[in-house]
């Protein structure tokens, strides 16, 4: 840790203490400066404050930097299909099989491995040296588009955006077994399952707000093609509440789906996002076509 003293001025009167520390400390976000603040690295005339806490002007404030880190993810040159590119973020259609970010098991191979190679160390620091421009994820066996942000106000928008489930995401999704009405909408808390730490499940006690849109597109014998939006973004979620209506996804073995052979893993699709661009202010729309593995298991159950 590296110490900082500040004294603040007379005309610093009024400010927050994260926005003002915003300004001061050039390179870091107002979201960093505030984790900092919250994890009590940053004393106001020796007293720990909230992020809200107002200055008067004249106070001593006293920040330890943590040190940098080394990035122990290695970049990786790794195929990437890029939908959408520029200063400010990409858009990624993730193939199946792909983790996003490093974690035990998955230290290369992953999205990160690859966008550090890519974009040549352009990417935002918000979220630390595993998960360098990640500001969401979606499944290793879900398949579709993910934004990754080239730098701190990028990411601060779209996370932002993300809070106010104001980012457009629709999935396509094979279910088992036929609904009884043809749209509708689960609305059921989400919260890990105490019996097994890799599921998710319905929690009305604990869980978090979990709310999921659903419109039946297509009907098979034994199956029901899907288009999912997403109000909330939990982990799992609508493989979570698709189980609990008594349609898991297709291959979705962890929630009680079936088997579907050589392509192990959820028939689950990301295939459009839409958000407003952080530079230009425009909404953007992006779309993925289903995957390949996706478009033939269809083909099979028409016939």
């Amino acid at each position: 840790m590296s110490g900082l003293r500040l004294i603040s001025e007379w005309e610093d009167g009024g400010k927050r203490l994260d926005a003002y520390l915003s300004g001061y400390l050039e390179g870091y976000s107002r979201t960093y400066v505030q984790k900092l603040i919250d994890r009590g690295a940053v004393l106001v005339d020796g007293r720990p404050r909230k992020a809200s806490f107002r200055l008067d002007g004249e106070e001593e404030i006293t920040v330890d930097l943590p040190e940098q880190e080394t990035l122990s993810v290695e970049p990786e040159d790794i195929p990437l299909d890029v939908v959408f590119e520029d200063e400010y973020l990409m858009v990624v259609n993730k193939p199946k099989g792909m983790v996003v970010h490093p974690a035990p098991g998955h230290r290369s191979g992953t999205l990160v491995n690859a966008v550090l190679h890519h974009a040549a160390g352009s990417l935002s620091g918000i979220n630390g040296v595993l998960r360098p421009g990640i500001v969401h994820r979606i499944d290793k066996d879900t398949t579709g588009l993910l934004i990754v942000c080239k730098n701190d106000a990028a990411h601060e928008s779209i996370a932002a955006q993300l809070k106010e489930h104001s980012i457009s995401r629709r999935y396509t999704a094979l279910a088992e077994g036929r609904f009884k009405e043809p749209e509708g909408e689960v609305d059921a808390p989400i919260g890990r399952d105490p019996k097994n730490r890799l599921r998710m499940g319905i929690d009305p006690k604990n869980g978090r707000e979990a709310v999921t849109r659903y419109r039946v597109i297509d009907e098979f014998r034994n199956y029901s093609l899907l288009h999912c939006r997403l109000l909330t973004g939990r982990t799992h979620q609508i493989r979570v509440h698709m189980a609990s209506l008594g349609h898991p996804l297709a291959g979705d073995t962890l929630y009680g789906g079936r088997s579907l052979g050589k392509e192990p893993g959820q028939y689950l699709h990301a295939g459009l996002i839409g958000f407003v661009h952080p530079g230009s202010g425009e909404y953007m729309e992006f779309e993925a076509p289903l995957p390949e593995y996706f478009a033939e298991r269809l083909k099979k159950l028409e016939r």
